[in-house]
């Protein structure tokens, strides 16, 4: 029996404007991927802000780079 727990996995939030920077689309252009089911979801952070873990964009822009 071990008394040690896993650490919680760290996440990263990365908010619309690094993301945006990061993948190099417009702020339209990832809502429609996004409702199309083509782009991560985002997470509401508050009433005014979104963000999106990096770990989903970092798989997202491995995954189009393989489609190539």
């Amino acid at each position: 029996m071990s008394t040690q727990t896993a650490a919680p996995e760290h996440t990263t939030l990365l908010r619309k404007s690094v993301v945006l920077k990061r993948i190099g689309l417009s702020g339209t252009t990832v809502w429609r991927l996004e409702r199309a089911g083509q782009f991560p979801k985002s997470i509401r952070i508050s009433p005014g802000a979104i963000a999106w873990r990096e770990s989903d964009i970092e798989g997202w822009i491995t995954a189009r780079a393989g489609v190539r």
